[in-house]
């Protein structure tokens, strides 16, 4: 893999929306996504979060609308752009029956890494799991799941990080401690996280935009999202 071959510094959505049938997961979304920034995405359940991550991981093919990665849409980059993205989603991509170790040599060898070894030993020290890299993954935690499979998504050193809830049903000091890894990457990489809890979201984004009913109903700064009358009636007001 060249991951060289194709770059971008922003990706922009125009207009773009996604039905299945008669219903509407995306109406019309437009937004920005500019390098070295994490953006959080918030919204109640149904607000067509996870299908706009999956539209900007080229999982999902949009109803209408354009994305572009700078200045080139998905077809027109093809597989150079798949090579770029990142992606954490609820479905890990571990093999639990090989150790922490092989499944990163084996995921830094299908990137055409050099020298998977080697990669693999950096991002177990990473993840805090150098101490448990011979270890078979089917005995680890979710948090230390976790863990790997962020580093597994990070491997090839993509532009574009999509993280789709990576706390859930972690532990109060797993969710901190992917928290803190998370806030690390700030700068080196171009994030989008989804995320339920409020409270993270907050405190590592640099921007926040607010879905409900498929559309972006609101986007700033935490302090601006947070204090937006429209964000109190449509997400604020539905939370237990």
């Amino acid at each position: 893999m060249n991951g060289s071959a194709f770059d971008f510094e922003s990706v922009t959505l125009t207009e773009v929306s996604r039905h299945y049938g008669r219903r509407r997961a995306l109406a019309r979304v437009s937004a920005s996504f500019r390098a070295g920034e994490i953006v959080g995405l918030l919204g109640p359940n149904g607000a067509g979060k996870s299908t706009l991550l999956g539209i900007m991981a080229t999982l999902v093919e949009p109803s209408s609308g354009e994305i572009r990665y700078g200045g080139r849409t998905a077809r027109e980059a093809g597989a150079a752009l798949r090579a770029r993205l990142g992606l954490l989603s609820h479905e890990l991509q571990l093999y639990p029956e090989l150790t922490a170790r092989e499944n990163l040599e084996f995921f830094a060898g299908l990137y055409g890494l050099e020298e998977p070894p080697a990669v693999a030993a950096a991002a177990l020290a990473r993840a805090d799991l150098a101490a448990r890299a011979d270890d078979l993954v089917q005995g680890f935690s979710r948090g230390m799941r976790q863990r790997l499979a962020l580093e597994r998504a990070l491997l090839h050193e993509p532009r574009l990080v999509l993280l789709d809830e990576p706390t859930q049903g972690l532990a109060p000091e797993a969710t901190q401690q992917m928290t803190q890894l998370v806030q690390g990457l700030r700068g080196r990489y171009t994030i989008l996280l989804i995320e339920h809890k409020m409270r993270i979201v907050m405190s590592i984004s640099d921007r926040i935009s607010v879905m409900a009913f498929g559309e972006i109903i609101a986007e700033g700064t935490p302090d601006e999202v947070r204090d937006n009358r429209d964000v109190q009636r449509a997400y604020l007001g539905t939370r237990r």
